[in-house]
């Protein structure tokens, strides 16, 4: 059970509790995902099985696409519909009109140039080797650093005024919490604001239209084959065949190992003869060192 199979996460589940499931459906230890979701999220949830595992610090760099609702006039501690009303506000009547829309657009604006984030309390992030969300939940006040984001496409796919609510359209780096987008948003129109649907369909190359539902999963289903997942995500290169079997050894290469030479200063997926993955590496000068090595049948 080596492979990459994209999960279509249900509403109700950790991440966690997901990757517990699989183990027990597939009779495979070794499973872990890459990107959490929230329990309220649904949608792309990859997970890794077997060999796979190996992928997971390069699988969870990559980009994320998330279709949003967002509830304006209504705040909750968490930041999400799963959390306890903290603030509520009416619309404006000027939402009825052009000026509430010009101001809906200037907050969206500043969003998409947004650099750095506060992530919410209620998060994974470890704090003094603690969880947030677990000191948050004691209601141990929290500051948490900015992070550095990078925002790709926000777009407003829908407005209703009598429901107070937004639609949202986006694609974010790794990091980017969407809860604390609503939370933002409201801080810019002036009212509070929380999350309260949010499905990813894409986490880099992996999409819904290769997502399987949870409870369709059995041993049989279609995986991204270990090799292939790491072709999506990263550069590669072939190795020559004494060069397979220095990587293999976890012995440094030189750049005769090689079939063509690899990028510098970045991980690169190496591959034997029989496009077999021997090992994740990286170059720095004229010595490649291996990162991670695979096992080969």
């Amino acid at each position: 059970m080596d492979g990459v199979l994209v999960i279509d996460k249900p509403k109700g589940l950790t991440s966690h509790d997901v990757v517990g499931r699989l183990r027990r459906i597939l009779n495979e230890r070794r499973v872990g995902h890459a990107g959490t979701l929230d329990p309220m999220a649904t949608g792309v949830l990859v997970a890794m099985l077997g060999e796979a595992t190996k992928l997971s610090g390069y699988l969870t760099l990559d980009d994320k696409s998330y279709v949003a609702r967002v509830k304006l006039g209504v705040a909750t501690n968490t930041l999400d519909a799963d959390g306890e009303v903290t603030q509520t506000a009416p619309l404006a009547p000027s939402w009825h009109d052009e000026h509430g829309r010009a101001h809906l657009e200037r907050a969206l604006a500043a969003e998409r140039a947004r650099k750095e984030q506060v992530p919410p309390a209620f998060a994974a992030i470890k704090v003094d080797g603690q969880r947030a969300y677990e000191r948050a939940r004691k209601g141990e006040p929290l500051e948490l650093p900015p992070r550095s984001i990078r925002v790709m496409r926000l777009e407003l796919t829908g407005l209703d005024v009598d429901d107070a609510s937004l639609e949202l359209e986006l694609t974010v780096s790794k990091g980017y919490y969407v809860r604390a987008l609503a939370r933002d948003l409201g801080l810019a129109l002036g009212l509070p604001a929380h999350l309260t649907a949010l499905r990813r369909t894409a986490s880099g190359p992996f999409t819904l239209a290769r997502a399987v539902r949870l409870e369709d999963v059995h041993r049989g289903s279609p995986m991204v084959a270990v090799g292939e997942a790491a072709r999506l995500v990263l550069p590669s290169v072939a190795v020559t065949p004494d060069g397979a079997t220095r990587a293999l050894h976890g012995k440094p290469l030189s750049p005769s190992s090689f079939v063509s030479e690899p990028p510098a200063a970045c991980p690169c997926a190496w591959f034997d003869a029989e496009a077999r993955l021997i090992a994740i590496g990286q170059r720095d000068g004229d010595t490649s060192a291996v990162l991670r090595g695979f096992r080969v049948a």
